[in-house]
């Protein structure tokens, strides 16, 4: 098993357990039109597009199978962390953000939390910041994570 960097080569298969994560877990609280958004965000297009960006993008793999994806931009935001159902609450989100954080630009990493996912973020150290919001049909709950700060 390892943490890498996302490479050209992973964009479908990422896209792929986006989609499988969302529709599990969020696509049914949320409207069409969250789901569309959704489903334009996590295309292989759009993950293309922020390859060339500020953006890390870690994935989890093992026995050669993607099981998780996240998206760190700028050092700062946590735009995306999301685990294959079949894999989830097995500690793949956990090393995610452990390794994230070596890679922060900022003394707190914000996340705009998926309201079923408010509970996971809250195990990974994360804390609500302010009121849940919604923007494009996706509601979400701001959230950030104190990294702790290096020697």
């Amino acid at each position: 098993m390892a943490i890498r960097k996302m490479v050209q080569a992973d964009i479908d298969a990422v896209s792929t357990l986006c989609m499988a994560a969302f529709n599990a877990s969020v696509a049914p609280t949320v409207s069409a039109q969250g789901v569309e958004t959704f489903r334009k965000v996590a295309s292989a297009e759009a993950f293309q597009q922020r390859m060339q960006g500020d953006n890390l993008m870690l994935v989890f793999e093992d026995a050669a199978t993607l099981k998780g994806i996240l998206e760190l931009r700028e050092g700062r935001h946590l735009a995306m962390l999301f685990i294959h159902p079949q894999h989830q609450r097995q500690g793949i989100g956990q090393a995610l953000v452990a390794a994230m954080t070596a890679h922060a630009r900022v003394a707190a990493i914000t996340v705009k939390a998926s309201l079923t996912s408010v509970p996971a973020y809250l195990r990974y150290g994360f804390q609500c910041t302010g009121d849940a919001g919604e923007d494009a049909g996706l509601s979400y709950q701001p959230m950030e994570l104190q990294v702790v700060a290096k020697p």
